[in-house]
């Protein structure tokens, strides 16, 4: 059941600030999410892979850099979940918090 998945991804409170990030920007790089976030690049990695192997986000590398997007295939559950995630920021300081912390630029 594709549903349940979905929750159960998102019941990680580090994936649903991986997914929120994504709300904010179209596409991050691993080392947006390791600034915001102050975790180990390999505590981030494995929580994006998770999600990309769900389908919930997709990668596209430029160089050494690889950037996540949210997924573009159709996944009704996120789709329907995305405009209450999006404004998670106003009930959950940490995700405010998250998303002030973000870079204006892309990486060099």
């Amino acid at each position: 059941m594709q549903s349940a998945l979905v929750f159960k991804a998102l019941s990680d409170p580090l994936r649903l600030r991986i997914i929120y990030l994504l709300t904010c920007r179209q596409e991050l790089c691993v080392c947006h999410f390791t600034d915001v976030l102050a975790l180990p690049q390999s505590t981030v990695s494995r929580h994006l892979s998770q999600l990309r192997h769900l389908g919930l986000v997709e990668t596209r590398r430029d160089g050494k850099w690889v950037h996540y997007r949210l997924s573009q295939n159709d996944h009704s559950v996120l789709k329907e979940l995305m405009p209450t995630i999006a404004g998670l920021a106003s009930l959950e300081d940490q995700l405010a918090t998250d998303a002030k912390k973000l870079p204006l630029s892309v990486c060099d």
